[in-house]
């Protein structure tokens, strides 16, 4: 008896480390590839600025906005000057003048609406780099309120999902949620739906050759062991992504939409770009 704690703590030390060891693995990829990466400029501000000039050692950055503007807070980085920035992001990455975009403080209704017209699709995909206030990373999908609504979205979520992972080098394990606990079949309606659908995507998943796992509604057990987790929906993935970064003292460093270009999704509120930076250059297809 007196033998089998420590082996068990050694396991659950080795379960951590290797799920902290996301970032560093993203990190590591991003120093090798140095891609040249352009940053969307609306609002300016010296945080803004020095989170991009610390991103260099990830990227060659690109400063994409007001030149007058980003040049009056004397920085040295590349600006490509443009009246209409969004617009400008999103040409100058469909053309491979930049490597991977990352949106910035740019307005996400008219970059994300130029991405989509130029890509001539109807819907974009996008799963969310995050870390806990303990410092353990993980993706987590769906984050948009009206992605991964069906069993299908989901299994197409995941399945772009690991093309992304293949190109950091990184195994990806999947956890999947639903809204109860496995005993919890036959309490109501909706959780039952969750429980089924879960169970089917794992199922779906794993017959693609990808590792997952069914928790239930246990995310706590999930960050564990995955480093993706597979909210139940939109709604709910939205409100992880939300109790955890604005009120959980957590920690968002982009959304990654799921295509062969590469372009990071942002929020306007954190003003501190460096780890999108660095994910979008990680992402660059060698």
């Amino acid at each position: 008896m007196l033998l089998s704690r420590p082996v068990s703590v050694q396991e659950s030390w080795a379960k951590k480390l290797k799920i902290m060891s996301l970032l560093f693995d993203i990190e590591i990829k991003a120093r090798k590839n140095h891609a040249r990466i352009g940053l969307g400029i609306a609002k300016v501000s010296e945080k803004l600025i020095q989170s991009a000039q610390a991103a260099s050692e990830y990227a060659r950055v690109v400063l994409v906005g007001d030149e007058k503007e980003i040049k009056a807070t004397g920085t040295d980085l590349e600006v490509i000057h443009s009246n209409e920035p969004s617009k400008k992001l999103v040409e100058l990455l469909i053309n491979g003048k930049i490597d991977g975009a990352v949106r910035g403080t740019l307005s996400a209704t008219k970059t994300l609406s130029e991405l989509k017209k130029s890509l001539n699709v109807a819907k974009l995909y996008r799963v969310a780099l995050l870390e806990t206030a303990d410092g353990r990373p993980f993706f987590l999908a769906p984050v948009g309120i009206d992605e991964g609504n069906s069993v299908d979205d989901k299994v197409e979520l995941i399945k772009r999902a690991s093309r992304h992972f293949e190109r950091l080098g990184v195994e990806m394990r999947v956890g999947i949620l639903s809204g109860g606990r496995f005993e919890d079949i036959g309490r109501d309606k909706t959780v039952d739906r969750t429980l089924e659908d879960a169970e089917l995507v794992t199922k779906k998943v794993a017959e693609l050759g990808i590792k997952a796992k069914n928790y239930s509604i246990l995310i706590e057990d999930a960050i564990e062991e995955a480093n993706f987790i597979m909210a139940p929906d939109g709604i709910s993935g939205n409100l992880i992504f939300r109790t955890l970064v604005f009120l959980g003292g957590g920690y968002g460093h982009g959304a990654p939409v799921l295509m062969e270009k590469v372009f990071v999704d942002t929020s306007r509120a954190g003003g501190h770009y460096t780890r999108a930076i660095m994910l979008a250059s990680a992402l660059k297809r060698t």
